[in-house]
């Protein structure tokens, strides 16, 4: 007996069949017509990309533990893309002679992590990406808080759904050494503690605290800091609150699209200032849904001009999830609006040219590939979700007619070959 291979895909990776794939069209969709609504302009890149824009600025988990890489046949190391920002930030420092900043761009790459697969985690995923370059005004704060708002409504979210929660990395700075008493030198492993703040309990949290090298005093001190909300802000030195974007957005009449909690800090290496994270509240489902932040010049890494950016992206697999949560997720569209239907082989010609003129009008119209009964061919239509069907018999097609069938309610009408599309779009509609 042969050896066959398997069938199922790489462990973390999903294959997509045309029903999950209709789901998924319908979603980012709506997506793209925001965002080009807001006046972003999509863009691509490599899924092959050099492996030290990653290790220079992506953070040590993805480093160390989520990077695909290789060594291509002239000794250079490549990774896949685990996400799409350092790819971005390369091309705006190559391009920045001929962009008239600042600039709005979005993208929808797949990119790969060699996660542990589990709900909300896989191997491969999609994410749309929405950045700003070239500004540093808090209007850009603004708008990404109003971008993520109308993205979800566009999907049918309404805001008891989901709550988006932002944080300033220096008022943290500010709040961990000047009201928490820890060392300059350990801010960076004290975010990554805090980072990891609401997965883990107290001791947990302590044991890793001690490892860093607080003090049980500096530990209780962070945890009065994480734990203050809104009230941080009062405790904190002006200077740091007037230097801060976010302080500036929470003072506008924007505030309302956002929660500061001094618990956002993301985990990716290159954010300077603005993060936040948006939150599906249903217990269901009580979890970070994605995330971004502001990035002082991350293209410093490509080019002496400095060049801010601030940027989100939303994986399709959390994004989903957050839809099925809610009974947000669309039907799969049907395999088609209208079959055309020939009663003989000799008709199939006959056939093409009715379906040619429904496509025209904007209509999915399929007709059969081999010769059925024309009974078996309404049962295939009518299992394919099709709401109507056109039947090309030989005497009607003689005369210049066709026979217009709803699926639906039955009602079926002679009509002039011209008017199927007409009488196929009013069947569609009732």
């Amino acid at each position: 007996m042969p050896e066959y291979l398997p069938t199922a895909p790489y462990r973390g990776t999903r294959d997509f069949l045309p029903p999950e794939m209709s789901v998924r069209t319908q979603v980012f969709g709506h997506l793209y017509e925001v965002l080009e609504r807001f006046g972003y302009l999509r863009y691509d890149g490599p899924v092959l990309e050099s492996a030290e824009i990653y290790e220079r600025k992506s953070g040590e988990e993805i480093v160390d533990q989520q990077l695909y890489t290789l060594t291509d046949r002239g000794g250079r190391r490549l990774a896949l893309r685990p996400e799409m920002t350092p790819s971005v930030a390369r091309m705006i420092a190559g391009n920045a002679g001929k962009l008239q900043f600042p600039v709005r761009w979005y993208s929808h790459p797949n990119c790969h992590r060699y996660e542990r697969p589990q709900r909300g985690r896989v191997r491969e995923h999609w994410q749309i990406n929405a950045d700003i370059f070239g500004s540093e005004s808090a209007n850009c704060e603004i708008e990404m808080f109003e971008l993520i708002h109308e993205l979800l409504h566009a999907l049918g979210a309404t805001e008891d759904m989901f709550l988006v929660r932002a944080n300033d990395r220096n008022l943290l700075a500010s709040a961990i050494t000047d009201l928490a008493g820890v060392p300059a030198e350990l801010l960076n492993p004290v975010f990554s503690l805090v980072d990891r703040w609401e997965k883990y309990d107290r001791d947990t949290l302590a044991a890793q605290a001690e490892e860093i090298g607080l003090s049980d005093k500096q530990f209780d001190k962070l945890g009065d800091v994480l734990g203050a909300g809104t009230a941080l802000l009062d405790e904190l030195p002006a200077a740091v609150k007037e230097a801060s974007n976010l302080v500036r957005v929470l003072s506008s009449e924007a505030s309302g699209l956002v929660r500061f909690d001094p618990m956002i800090v993301r985990g990716l290496a290159y954010y300077t200032s603005t993060v936040f994270e948006v939150f599906d509240i249903s217990p269901d489902n009580n979890r970070a849904l994605f995330g971004g932040g502001r990035y002082a010049d991350l293209a410093g890494m490509f080019t002496s001009q400095q060049i801010t950016g601030i940027g989100f992206g939303m994986g399709d697999v959390t994004l989903m999830d957050f839809l099925d949560t809610h009974g947000l997720t669309p039907n799969p569209r049907s395999e088609a609006d209208v079959m055309v239907i020939p009663v003989g082989d000799e008709l199939h010609a006959a056939a093409r040219q009715v379906a040619s003129g429904l496509r025209r009008a904007g209509l999915r119209t399929a007709t059969p590939l081999e010769p059925r009964k024309l009974g078996k061919e309404l049962a295939r239509a009518d299992k394919a979700g099709a709401k109507a069907v056109v039947i090309v018999g030989r005497e009607d097609w003689d005369s210049g007619l066709v026979t217009v069938r709803s699926l639906s309610t039955r009602e079926q009408r002679q009509v002039p070959v011209d008017e199927t599309p007409a009488t196929v779009a009013a069947f569609l509609e009732s």
